[in-house]
Parts: structure tokens; sequence; C-alpha cells
């Protein structure tokens, strides 16, 4: 396991670590790891994924936002570069939004993207 070098790393938006730490507390653990990926899939070619880990793998590297603790996989790691990930409240719904400088197109659907 390794920390992404300062460059590289994700950012946690404050309101995206409240929001984490909220879900944290209803799965009744405090300790666990927030896991954010990216796997293949959709209409772009690539979708990204979040979830809770007690414990990073390996390859996993570590990041410490606001509070909360960011596992990526080495897969992902360059898909993620530089990657923010917040949280939106808005009349057509809420939930996380990751804004990645690396995408180069994305599906109408937002849900799915490439880069070069």
């Amino acid at each position: 396991m390794e920390s992404i070098q300062q460059s590289q790393t994700i950012t946690v938006t404050t309101k995206a670590a409240e929001k984490v730490a909220e879900f944290m507390k209803q799965e009744g653990n405090s300790d666990l790891f927030l896991r954010v990926y990216v796997s293949g899939g959709g209409c772009s070619g690539l979708s990204y994924g979040m979830g809770f880990e007690e414990k990073p793998d390996e390859d996993d590297s570590i990041i410490e936002q606001n509070g909360v603790r960011v596992v990526v996989d080495s897969y992902s790691q360059r898909y993620l570069k530089g990657a923010n990930i917040d949280y939106i409240e808005s009349l057509m719904g809420s939930g996380f939004k990751i804004n990645n400088p690396n995408v180069t197109k994305s599906c109408s659907c937002g849900h799915s993207f490439s880069t070069e």
C-alpha cells in the first residue's frame, strides 16, 4: 500500500466527506475506507464505482481528505489522477459527482466516460 503523490491526489470536498461519514454511521462502522474505482462498461467505455471496504488491498493507494480515507486500486489510479469527488443536492436529485480532468468524452446520460 502506498500513498498517491500529491500531484495525483483525489480531492474529496467537505460536503462529500460529510455524506460519506453519514453513510458510515448508517453502516455502524466509522473505520471504513471509501473505495473509488473505474471499471469497463457503459456506452463510453468506462464507469465509476464507489463502496466501503474494511481494509485496503495490497495494490491500493490510500488518500486521506477531510477525514475520509479513500482507497484506489492500481488500475483505477491512472484514470482518477486529479479527480474531485463532490456531493450534489438539487431538484433533479442528489448524489456523488466525480469531476475528472482526464475525461475526454462522456455519454449523454453522464454515467460513463472515456479518456485518451
